[in-house]
């Protein structure tokens, strides 16, 4: 965790999208080989013997490491994404976001009760996309579900992990 080379190349940029939000932008790296490389290998690591047979990746920059870890662990890849961007029927579930509600949807389709379900995102701050997306994965009643982060932000007062049920197993490569 904390590798050294991922959080030397993590950009972090200041009052975006607003004053006072210190933005981490993960697409440094991606663009990065390197570090694209350790980010894969250690997410292998974590889940090689979990038995994954889907990873559910939430728009947009989760679908980034979610298709290079299916590779790799030999598992299929699950779009979750907002209202209207799937071709075919699908299953949502609605949240509260801080002014208003949103919603997230998947294929009717995706998942099944032998799958064993993967959820990857690149960033937990609040927690309120990725706890509906686990809410919803959980209609399809898998055989088993684990949770992802490229980065867990602590240093800001975000308790984002809290919103997970105890028997949710979280993980993040990097906690800030």
């Amino acid at each position: 965790m904390n590798n050294k080379t991922l959080m030397a190349n993590l950009r972090s940029i200041p009052d975006f999208p607003v004053k006072g939000i210190n933005f981490r932008d993960v697409t440094t790296l991606f663009k990065n080989p390197a570090c694209l490389q350790i980010m894969v290998d250690e997410l292998y690591e974590i889940y090689k013997n979990k038995g994954i047979t889907k990873i559910v990746g939430i728009e947009s920059r989760g679908f980034v490491m979610a298709s290079a870890l299916a590779v790799k662990l030999g598992a299929g890849v699950v779009l979750a994404r907002k209202p209207g961007k799937l071709p075919a029927a699908t299953v949502q579930e609605s949240y509260e976001k801080e002014y208003g509600t949103d919603t997230i949807e998947i294929h009717e389709d995706a998942i099944n009760d032998k799958d064993v379900v993967l959820l990857h995102d690149d960033l937990l701050a609040t927690g309120g996309t990725m706890k509906a997306a686990v809410n919803l994965v959980k209609k399809f009643n898998p055989r088993g579900v684990y949770v992802n982060f490229l980065i867990e932000i602590t240093d800001e007062g975000l308790h984002g992990r809290d919103v997970f049920d105890a028997d949710t197993e979280v993980t993040t490569l990097m906690v800030i």
